[in-house]
């Protein structure tokens, strides 16, 4: 059983033993540090700790002797190999798999009865603080502790020429790390898409002959510098090429779309490449103390970027972030009209989606007629809204609110050009071409679904000799849409499953491109047989063309239906406002209660709230969306001050610009 930890210094050099045994060793390494680390808030004071128990430890040589052993028996028993080579690096190049590790590393608890060093090293160097002591660390510190620590010359150096032990350690990592790159390198999925070029040089070839003429440079003392320096030069000229080869892979995803699971692997790569470069500085170092102590500094900041999901998710997922803005900024464009003529094809554009939108509505109380269950309920509505949606789209018609998450990447990507002469006022100009083009889709959307519900509602009411919704329900959706009511928020959270659908239609775009299924509709024999070379050529160039937007629009209508009902069931009051369908909704309310509902309270109540749901479904989805495009692409340094006070003064000179198209 461990003895209680000793919290002064008298009492760790009275509790050292090399004889203890495996865990009782490693907590006392581990008491010692924290004994060092003291409060974690002041650097000089934990140098100063470090240099009472040097000072201590040489005024004894009976723990000087003993320290030396129990420093020769953890060294000998726990693969300082693992802590070097591997620390930091997922034992699995696949993402899901260090996403499950990390989790484990974050939830469970790690035992100091083992002979990973790397878990050791994590127990007893856990935080930032430890970095920064360890790198604060003076030469004659380190000098110091090698000297206590260092075994007996004959001891250091057998079996290995006139190399140390740490030189061997570091020859060992090196070599592992080699074979992990050389393994990564040859990976078909990797090797396939780098450059011809870079397959044409085999960089990877020759890089563990480089690694073992170092090897032997290094255990062969008798040689000259001179050549230890040519080899390690050739090392260091292998890796970059390395490096250079696996970059061009990037190259290839602009063209061909972005595999997150490939940009973690190419992550793993390069930093293996950087791995290796440290070791062979601290290899090579006149003072490898100090090189040493960096490098344990570097490896406690590692530690705790291995310790975080939400690094290794946004370090990997970046690339994907940046293309799927710049697809949804390529559909952005097609959404901004800027000359009179385009302004009014997206206002005759949006009246025919709100045509349409008058038949989903209705559709909507219709199914609520079935009296489904919360789930089925929510599924069907997802089924009329999706087959709406996509409806809209093959007619090249378009429904107001799908605009924003598509046009703030466009707008984003805007932002770079303000350093240019006339920046500012050309950005200016988009947002005025933005919101003209939403008021447009809007109006168009809202002045159509109104009159076409009613007219389809007494439609209804003629043929059947009832209204097309029961006076209940008619109450109840001018109540359900009552200003001072939760409608805002909703049309709020609506605005988040917007910009959620923008997300899943240029995540679904790339993974069409990735996998270039375009190009296997088209020339794939079993699909040419089945539908013939013409069709498959025009079904191939149609899925490339609209994929984007299939995948929009069904996630979004079942996200409108089914959220609502999963939220149910956790016992949240989450619903959705979507302006159009909810001008339709208030149409439906009237047709069923006649002209007198136009002078009731709840009437004006709602259609106070219409103009709000608009505007929260759009701002939402566009402010989501522009905050990642900006990440995305990097854009930083904008002055927003500047923009702020041109646009006051175009709203001053011209506000008209916002909502109408110049002459």
């Amino acid at each position: 059983m461990p003895l209680p930890a000793p919290t002064d210094l008298a009492g760790l050099l009275a509790a050292l033993d090399p004889e203890a045994g495996l865990a009782d060793r490693h907590l006392w390494l581990i008491q010692l540090l924290d004994w060092v680390r003291g409060k974690g808030d002041s650097v000089p004071a934990a140098v100063g700790r470090v240099q009472l128990f040097l000072d201590a430890v040489e005024a004894r040589p009976d723990v000087a002797t003993r320290l030396r052993a129990w420093w020769t028996t953890l060294v000998e028993h726990v693969d300082i190999t693992t802590l070097l080579a591997d620390f930091g690096f997922a034992p699995r190049t696949a993402l899901v798999s260090e996403m499950a590790e990390r989790l484990r590393t974050k939830l469970l608890p790690h035992s100091p009865e083992t002979i990973d060093a790397s878990e050791l090293f994590m127990l007893a160097l856990p935080g930032e603080f430890d970095a920064q002591w360890l790198a604060a660390l003076e030469e004659t510190q380190l000098q110091r502790l090698v000297a206590l620590l260092a075994a007996p010359p004959a001891d250091e150096t057998r079996g290995g020429g006139g190399a140390s032990r740490w030189q061997k350690a570091l020859l060992d990592a090196i070599t592992y790390c080699a074979g992990q790159i050389l393994s990564t390198g040859f990976a078909p999925e990797l090797r396939l898409r780098m450059s011809e070029a870079a397959r044409d040089a085999q960089p990877f070839h020759a890089l563990i002959r480089d690694v073992e003429s170092l090897r032997v440079e290094v255990l062969h003392a008798l040689r000259t510098p001179d050549r230890l320096n040519e080899a390690a030069q050739r090392l260091r000229e292998r890796l970059e090429g390395c490096r250079a080869a696996a970059a061009t892979v990037y190259t290839h995803f602009e063209d061909n779309g972005v595999s997150v699971g490939l940009v973690f692997r190419l992550r793993q790569l390069r930093e293996r490449i950087l791995r290796v470069r440290e070791l062979l500085d601290c290899l090579l170092s006149p003072t490898p103390a100090a090189t040493a102590a960096r490098l344990m500094a570097h490896l406690v900041m590692v530690g705790q970027d291995r310790r975080s999901l939400r690094a290794l998710l946004a370090s990997n997922s970046s690339l994907l972030a940046a293309k799927v803005a710049e697809r949804s900024a390529e559909t952005g464009e097609h959404y901004i009209t800027r000359t009179g003529a385009e302004y009014r094809a997206m206002v005759r554009k949006a009246a025919g989606g709100g045509a349409l939108m008058a038949f989903t509505t209705l559709a909507k109380f219709g199914l609520y007629a079935l009296a489904l269950s919360a789930f089925w309920g929510g599924f069907w509505a997802g089924v009329n809204y999706a087959v709406s949606f996509v409806l809209i789209q093959l007619l090249h018609l378009t429904v107001a609110t799908k605009q924003p998450a598509m046009t703030a990447p466009a707008m984003a990507a805007k932002l770079k050009e303000l350093s240019t002469g006339g920046g500012t006022e050309a950005f200016v100009d988009e947002i005025t071409h933005l919101v003209r083009s939403q008021v447009a889709a809007v109006l168009g959307n809202v002045l159509v679904v109104f009159p076409a519900v009613l007219a389809l509602a007494a439609l209804i009411a003629w043929g059947t000799g009832a209204p097309a919704i029961s006076h209940a329900q008619a109450g109840h959706v001018l109540e359900s849409l009552h200003l001072l009511g939760p409608s805002v928020l909703f049309a709020a959270f609506t605005g988040v499953l917007l910009f959620a659908s923008s997300i899943v239609a240029g995540w679904t775009e790339n993974w069409f491109v990735l996998h270039r299924l375009d190009s296997a509709i088209h020339y794939n024999p079993r699909i040419t047989r089945w539908l013939g070379a013409a069709r498959a050529a025009r079904w191939a160039r149609f899925l490339r063309e609209n994929i984007s937007g299939f995948a929009a629009n069904i996630s979004l209508g079942f996200m409108l239906g089914l959220v609502p009902a999963f939220a149910g069931f956790f016992g949240l009051a989450l619903d959705v406002r979507h302006v159009t369908l909810s001008t339709g909704q208030v149409a439906a309310a009237v047709a069923s209660l006649g002209l007198p509902a136009l002078h009731t309270p709840a009437f004006w109540w709602a259609a106070a709230t219409l103009p709000l749901l608009g505007a929260f479904n759009v701002s939402v989805s566009f402010y989501l969306a522009f905050r990642l495009a900006l990440q995305a692409q990097n854009v930083s340094g904008v002055e927003r001050s500047r923009i702020y006070a041109a646009l006051r003064a175009r709203l001053r000179s011209a506000p008209l610009s916002f909502f109408l198209p110049r002459r």
